[in-house]
């Protein structure tokens, strides 16, 4: 009886032990991975902070982020020298709150891996480093930009058109990325919550990441639309009227300042006449405007190299079918329309560059240790938004805003400059929406017009302090010629 107790407790004892090493195999082989990078892991947060993370730098050498040693328990500390002038670029990279910006997209370059050997000696001896990344940032265009917008909430977005090249990209209020990337838990949360709780919204990129109603900036888009898809309209002359009737309702159009104005489009586009353009989107047709807002980008995520990039709205064609009166408003840029800094910038440049759209992107190049080039970005289309011809014939409709319409501010001694001015009537929007009062003003340009090398897209919002039937021309015009004049026309 004792020696079958014994054996069973032997079997009991031995089951424990098989139990015991397949776990701890399962543990150490099976699991080792998922363990070792579960976001709990103390130590795998201590070496993750404790690495030489590479630099990123603005086309013209300024630093963005950089890593200098540090005397805490971890062996390095990430730093931001002109932190809220770059923050919508490089993002942070917290302890407590993650990776965002450039910071999160090309992560994998920044943190050290490992190096290629170019030599016996390195091949002997591997080691680890990370690599550098250069922007598309020009220093001096982000600073006059921060400068430009002032005290102002709002955006400013930068393109080369002929590359794609953001030149310049900048949000207010922006917020300080050193402070989320403290090595200080108490320091982060104080300064995420304040971000988070702060009703001016400093941590949301504007220029990427909010959409606003465009205005009459969308109009280079129903202009497009017409030579695209009926030219007739383009030598058809509109009456001079403040209002029109619009179809299937008693309600009206009216001119922004109830103005009269009319003709045709050239005319009708100097001096933003919505009532001549709700009549043209009409015209058009919702199947020709819908088509032209998408061949122009719009419900579309342009693909730049950022993470939580929105896409610009236009509603359906068969939407409006039973809602008539609405295309009217949307081929002014109102109601549902609504649109990134971004993505006007990216119209903005495809009229510059010919019709064809160029991919945006903030990555120039990425450097490796010895200076090598690791990747460089290579520039291409995304889309061919129209025709050359009809581009130029949009182009010059827009440099007839400039010398003698509603941009006319803008002018620079010399340089030939197209340009839209935009004024969003909030108590446009959508009938479902609660409607606020005060506009949004924008301002799109490109110079030199006969050979471009800017594009720019400026919106100011509805904001206290702000006259509540400003325009475009008042406030975003300014920081458009500030950025203008700084590219086109530098001081040597």
């Amino acid at each position: 009886m004792m020696e079958r107790r014994i054996r069973l407790l032997g079997i009991f004892l031995m089951v424990l032990f098989l139990g015991l090493f397949v776990q701890l195999n399962r543990i150490q082989f099976l699991d080792a991975s998922s363990l070792a990078n579960a976001p709990g892991n103390s130590r795998n947060i201590t070496t993750q902070f404790s690495q030489n993370r590479g630099a990123i730098l603005t086309a013209d050498g300024a630093v963005v982020a950089d890593t200098v040693k540090s005397t805490d328990v971890y062996k390095y500390q990430r730093q931001y020298p002109n932190g809220p002038l770059y923050a919508d670029i490089s993002g942070y990279d917290s302890i407590l709150y993650g990776k965002d910006g450039i910071e999160a997209y090309y992560n994998s370059y920044l943190t050290p891996h490992s190096v290629t050997p170019n030599s016996l000696s390195s091949l002997l001896n591997p080691t680890t480093a990370p690599d550098n990344v250069t922007l598309t940032i020009s220093s001096k265009l982000q600073s006059v930009a921060a400068s430009a917008l002032g005290k102002l909430r709002g955006a400013v977005i930068a393109i080369d058109p002929s590359t794609g090249a953001i030149l310049a990209m900048y949000s207010n209020p922006s917020y300080n990325p050193n402070l989320l990337s403290s090595h200080s838990g108490t320091t982060e949360t104080k300064a995420w919550n304040s971000y988070i709780k702060d009703p001016s919204q400093p941590m949301l990129a504007r220029a990427y990441r909010r959409r606003y109603p465009p205005g009459s900036t969308f109009k280079i888009v129903t202009s497009s639309a017409v030579y695209d898809h009926n030219p007739s309209l383009a030598v058809k002359s509109y009456p001079h009227v403040s209002s029109i009737a619009l179809p299937d309702t008693t309600n009206r159009l009216h001119n922004y300042a109830y103005e009269v104005c009319g003709g045709q489009i050239g005319i009708l586009l100097a001096v933003s006449c919505d009532t001549g353009f709700g009549q043209i989107g009409l015209d058009l047709g919702a199947s020709s405007l819908a088509s032209e807002a998408k061949s122009f980008g719009f419900n579309q995520t342009p693909p730049l190299d950022l993470y939580g990039v929105a896409s610009a709205t236009f509603p359906s064609a068969a939407s409006f079918s039973t809602r008539l009166p609405t295309l009217a408003y949307s081929a002014i840029g109102q109601y549902d329309v609504a649109a990134t800094p971004l993505e006007m910038a990216l119209a903005t440049a495809g009229i510059a560059n010919h019709g064809v759209i160029m991919a945006p992107h903030l990555m120039s190049e990425i450097t490796g240790p010895q200076a090598n080039v690791v990747k460089k970005y290579q520039n291409h289309p995304w889309l061919v938004a129209t025709s050359a011809a009809t581009a130029a014939k949009v182009t010059s409709l827009m440099e007839g805003v400039v010398r003698f319409g509603t941009a006319g501010g803008i002018a620079i001694p010399g340089v030939a400059i197209a340009a839209k001015t935009g004024t969003a009537q909030l108590n446009l929007l959508a009938s479902n929406q609660s409607s606020p009062n005060g506009n949004d003003n924008w301002m799109v340009a490109f110079a030199p017009a006969n050979h471009p090398t800017i594009a720019v897209a400026v919106v100011v919002p509805a904001q206290p302090g702000m006259s509540s039937n400003s325009t475009g021309a008042q406030y975003a015009g300014p920081v458009v010629k500030a950025m203008l004049s700084a590219a086109v026309n530098p001081v040597r």
